[in-house]
């Protein structure tokens, strides 16, 4: 069974009278902050001078320095910038003000597992990872709720590298849900493959195959659409609040039947295979180098693929049949501003 801490195994005083400086006010950064703060923790913010979220951080009352100036003014740096630009940031900001006593930590751990980023010997390097968006992290801290979350410890520098993790999981609220032990490998790779192979590419994938499939059949669109995707959010909601199991008891004696027999045949032994290779490219680091490359020479292919997929039919078609739902929010709108932060 895997080791789950709760806030009785956690002592704020082992962050009492330090400074956390968060790199990134983004998602993960300004709920990181904010609870933080909220939780009695000094907290400063480290963004570039060219970057909009100041104002934002500075609106909440926080003191915003030069990602550089953070770090030196800091005990704690907490890195909550996006994969692809942390390197860069860490060997000319964070690096140069490391020394004995200080502590990283990371929300997730590509950057230090495959050793995009090589800390010094005499830090501890930790990480909590929210299970959560950052923005619903924050409700629910508000609500006084919490969200679960995962920890690491990579290098214990201190001696009492978990105890840190432990003070900053309670500050975010994490350890009122709960926050489960694992290593930077595990949480890395894991979480590459569940983006990969379901949360994002397999559903995204399975449900514009299906749409295809129906259209080139000669349904309507809009009918392909309501039952590829938005239904999908009736299933998922059912097995988020009760397992795969009580989504089976909700649904239809012949869904659950079409389920049993029909899900393996389009989930086969081929596609078992396949996830294996997509899981071993993650193992030896491909995917990781690929990606890393990619951001290197100038997102080409990237933003290529990003343009393409915006453009299916898929896309035109639920724009349109949103309007018809006035309970949901202008989710492109979202979309587009948050893929905006995320670069800055």
């Amino acid at each position: 069974m895997a080791k789950v801490y709760y806030e009785s195994d956690a002592d704020s005083k082992e962050l009492s009278g330090k400074t956390i400086a968060v790199i990134g006010y983004g998602s993960q950064g300004h709920a990181h902050a904010l609870n933080l703060r909220d939780s009695g923790f000094k907290v400063v913010i480290g963004l570039p001078a060219s970057s909009s979220s100041r104002a934002k951080a500075r609106a909440q009352k926080l003191e915003v320095f030069d990602p550089a100036e953070a770090a030196r003014r800091a005990d704690l740096i907490a890195v909550l910038i996006p994969d692809h630009v942390q390197p860069k940031i860490y060997q000319e900001s964070i690096a140069p003000h490391l020394g004995r006593g200080k502590a990283l930590l990371f929300a997730h751990g590509f950057s230090i597992h495959f050793k995009f980023i090589s800390p010094p010997p005499d830090v501890d390097v930790i990480m909590i990872a929210p299970k959560s968006p950052g923005h619903r992290m924050r409700e629910l801290f508000l609500e006084k709720v919490g969200v679960p979350g995962l920890l690491a410890v990579e290098q214990d520098a201190s001696g009492k590298a978990e105890k840190i993790a432990l003070a900053y999981a309670l500050g975010v609220g994490c350890l009122k849900a709960g926050v489960i032990r694992t290593t930077f490998k595990e949480e890395t790779e894991t979480d590459l493959f569940g983006e990969q192979t379901v949360l994002c590419g397999g559903v995204s994938a399975l449900v514009r195959t299906a749409f295809e499939t129906l259209v080139e059949a000669g349904y309507q669109p809009e009918i392909a659409y309501f039952e590829c995707l938005h239904e999908l959010k009736l299933i998922v909601d059912l097995i988020y609040q009760g397992g795969i199991k009580y989504m089976r008891y909700s649904v239809s004696d012949t869904a659950e039947y079409g389920d049993y027999t029909r899900g393996p045949v389009v989930i086969d032994q081929h596609v078992r295979e396949t996830m294996k290779k997509v899981l071993a490219d993650i193992q030896s680091g491909a995917f990781a180098r690929e990606w890393m490359k990619e951001n290197e020479q100038g997102r080409k292919r990237f933003l290529e693929m990003r343009e393409q997929a915006t453009g299916h039919a898929i896309e035109k078609v639920g724009m349109e049949l949103r309007k018809m739902m006035a309970w949901n929010k202008p989710a492109a709108e979202e979309a587009t501003a948050a893929q905006a932060q995320a670069r800055r």
